[in-house]
């Protein structure tokens, strides 16, 4: 009964996660037509390049969450963590010092991707854990006697 429970739990994370990666969409659609909108209509839109980065960058973080909402695998995630500390790097011209945190961050990010994660592994969904591993035997001489 738990392994049922847990099968309609996850169908229904499943279906929200799906839902919310739809709405962000319609948003993210109509964020790139209302700056597509503003690039024609508003005088000197590209003189202030910093805006532009913010909206457009922003625009791209947005898009990467939802790829990784509806193909959630540890190479889409990181991918978003990647997208949206860089987008940080670019935007954001704090100081020296946090931006190096963030390019040591990106690398350790990669470090992980490359050395942590097997590259069989990039590919499963995260979500898609056969709950019955466990119960499996381990040897195959286990299964015959």
């Amino acid at each position: 009964m738990h392994k049922t429970v847990e099968r309609i739990l996850r169908k229904i994370l499943h279906f929200l996660e799906g839902a919310i990666a739809i709405m962000t969409l319609f948003v993210m659609v109509f964020m790139v037509g209302f700056e597509i909108y503003k690039m024609a209509t508003v005088e000197g839109y590209f003189a202030d390049v910093h805006n532009y980065l913010h909206n457009i960058l922003t625009i791209v973080v947005g898009l990467e969450f939802v790829r990784m909402l509806i193909d959630m695998t540890p190479a889409n995630t990181l991918e978003v963590l990647i997208v949206a500390i860089a987008r940080q790097v670019i935007v954001s011209h704090d100081d020296p010092i946090s931006n190096i945190c963030c390019v040591v961050c990106i690398a350790g990010l990669f470090a992980t991707r490359h050395f942590l994660i097997p590259k069989k592994e990039m590919t499963i969904e995260m979500s898609e854990v056969a709950p019955d591993e466990e119960s499996q035997p381990a040897d195959p001489a286990q299964i015959s006697g």
